[in-house]
């Protein structure tokens, strides 16, 4: 299985942006600093919504 980048949409201030689905660091959204997605070992916990897949 292929692994992919995302394009999330922030639950807070509703800022898209892309983010690796198996990030080994705590993602935050660049507009309002809120978590959207935190490591676990393998696949991230993706706490935004996902919009789309990216290629």
């Amino acid at each position: 299985m292929a692994t992919r980048f995302l394009l999330v949409k922030c639950a807070k201030c509703k800022n898209k942006q892309p983010l690796y689905e198996k990030a080994a660091m705590q993602v935050r959204c660049l507009k309002c600093n809120a978590v959207l997605a935190e490591p676990r070992g393998g696949k991230a916990r993706i706490l935004a919504k996902i919009v789309k897949e990216l290629k």
